[in-house]
C-alpha cells in the first residue's frame, strides 16, 4: 500500500512577552515549565506511529519557538528524526521553525541549520517602531534587520517575513515603507496578515476605550491592494489570500493544509487531522505535562469533527478557495469521483451572479471582488 504525505506541526508555548493583538495558545508566565514540557513533548512525538506516512513537512511554531533554548529545539528534532525512518522523510522536506526578532541570537541560527531547519519564517509585522510597539512588540525594525542578517550570513536561503495591515495609526505611507524595506531584502516568501481584534486580548480593550483607532474598511483594504500589486510588480506569485512567493517557494505546510492533506500536531493546543478526523490537544501546559506523565496522553485530546463524504467535499471547496488558483476541478474529481460543477450547480451559479467567483475549463476561482468578500464565499460551503 502507498504511503500517505504527513505534515508535522509542533506547538512550543512560550514567549517572552505576549503581543497586544495575540490571541494564540501562549504564555510568558510557565518558563520554569519549559524543560518538563519539552520532556512530555519528546515522549508524545515518540508514541506516534509514522511507519505509514512519508513525512513532507515539519513546522514548529508557537508562542515564540526562538525564545526557549535552541537545545530544545535540537532534542525535538533528533527525536523527529529517531523516530521517523529515513526512508519515511521526503528527499525535499521543508522544515520551518517561527522566529521572532529579540529572542535569537547566532549560536541560535546555526543550531536550527545543523539539525536540518532549512526554512525561517521572521515576524516583521512593520518596519515603524512606533507602530510595533503600540501593538506590543518586543523588537525594533534594527532588531528585526540583525535577525534576518544573522540568518542570510548564517546560510538560510529561505526566508518568510511576515507583515501586517491594517494596525491601529497605520497609514499607506507606513505600508509602502515597510514594503519598500522587505522588497530591498528579497526573501523568498511574505506572509501578509490583516489585523483580527480579537476579544479577550489587550488591543481589544485599547480599541474599546478609544485608546487605539483601526484604519477604516476602505483604508484596510486599499492597503491590501497595494500590497498585493508591489509584490506581483516585483517577482512575487500571489498563490494563497495572505500569501506571496518567488517561483517555486511557497510553503508546502500551508500548502497541505489548504489541499487537505494529513498532519499530525504535537504539543499543547496543537490541532490535526488525520482519517478525516480533526482533533486537538488540551491548552493546558499543567494538565498536558500530567496526562503524559500518568500515561494518559489520550487525555489530553479531544475530537473536534469526525467527516462525513460530504463534509470533506465542502472542506475541500472552502480550503481551495484560499489559494489564488482556486479548485483544481480534476483534483476534485480524482479524490471524489464526481464534478464540482455539477455538485455545487446552484451555489456555484449564485456565487458566478454576485461576481464573487468565477469559473474557467480547470479551476473555480474567488474574483478580486470574492478576495474582498472571502468570508462570504467561505459561508457557503460550512
Amino acid at each position: 500500500m502507498a504511503k500517505k504525505e504527513l505534515g508535522i506541526y509542533i506547538h512550543i508555548p512560550f514567549c517572552k512577552r505576549k503581543c497586544n493583538y495575540c490571541d494564540f495558545i501562549s504564555y510568558t508566565n510557565k518558563c520554569q515549565k519549559i524543560e518538563e514540557y519539552i520532556k512530555c513533548l519528546k515522549k508524545e512525538i515518540s508514541l506516534f506511529d509514522f511507519s505509514n506516512y512519508i513525512v513532507t513537512t515539519i513546522y514548529i511554531g508557537g508562542g515564540t519557538p526562538s525564545f526557549v533554548d535552541s537545545k530544545y529545539i535540537k532534542d525535538i528534532m533528533n527525536t523527529v528524526y529517531e523516530k521517523v525512518n529515513k526512508d519515511n522523510i521526503d528527499d525535499n522536506v521543508e522544515i520551518t521553525i517561527e522566529v521572532n526578532p529579540g529572542t535569537v541570537n547566532k549560536e541560535k541560527i546555526e543550531d536550527y541549520k545543523k539539525i536540518g531547519i532549512n526554512r525561517l519564517s521572521i515576524g516583521l509585522q512593520s518596519t515603524n517602531d512606533k507602530l510595533l510597539k503600540e501593538i506590543g512588540r518586543i523588537h525594533n525594525f534594527k532588531q528585526f534587520l540583525d535577525a534576518y542578517n544573522l540568518a542570510k550570513e548564517v546560510g538560510f536561503e529561505n526566508i518568510n517575513i511576515d507583515l501586517m495591515l491594517g494596525l491601529p495609526n497605520q497609514t499607506i505611507k507606513d505600508l509602502k515603507e515597510s514594503l519598500d524595506a522587505i522588497i530591498k531584502l528579497n526573501p523568498n516568501h511574505v506572509s501578509c496578515y490583516s489585523l483580527i481584534v480579537e476579544e479577550g486580548t489587550k488591543l481589544y480593550e485599547q480599541i474599546e476605550k478609544k485608546e487605539l483607532q483601526l484604519p477604516d474598511e476602505e483604508l484596510e483594504r486599499n492597503m491590501y491592494w497595494y500590497v498585493k500589486n508591489t509584490l506581483e510588480l516585483n517577482g512575487y506569485n500571489h498563490y494563497e489570500i495572505s500569501n506571496f512567493s518567488k517561483k517555486k517557494k511557497e510553503s508546502r505546510h500551508n500548502m497541505n493544509c489548504w489541499n487537505q492533506e494529513e498532519y499530525i500536531g504535537f504539543g499543547v493546543a496543537a490541532h490535526s487531522y488525520i482519517n478525516n478526523t480533526r482533533f486537538s490537544n488540551t491548552n493546558s501546559v499543567e494538565e498536558y505535562i500530567t496526562n503524559i506523565n500518568n500515561g494518559n496522553n489520550q487525555k489530553n485530546v479531544t475530537i473536534e469533527e469526525k467527516q462525513t463524504l460530504e463534509d470533506k467535499k465542502n472542506e475541500f471547496m472552502m480550503l481551495g478557495f484560499r489559494k489564488i488558483d482556486g479548485i483544481d476541478i480534476s483534483k476534485f474529481k480524482e479524490k471524489f469521483n464526481c464534478n464540482p460543477i455539477y455538485l455545487y450547480k446552484e451555489k456555484l451559479n449564485k456565487l458566478v451572479e454576485e461576481e464573487l467567483i468565477e469559473i474557467d475549463l480547470n479551476n473555480i476561482k474567488l474574483t478580486n471582488k470574492g478576495i474582498d468578500l472571502a468570508n462570504l464565499v467561505f459561508q457557503e460551503f460550512i
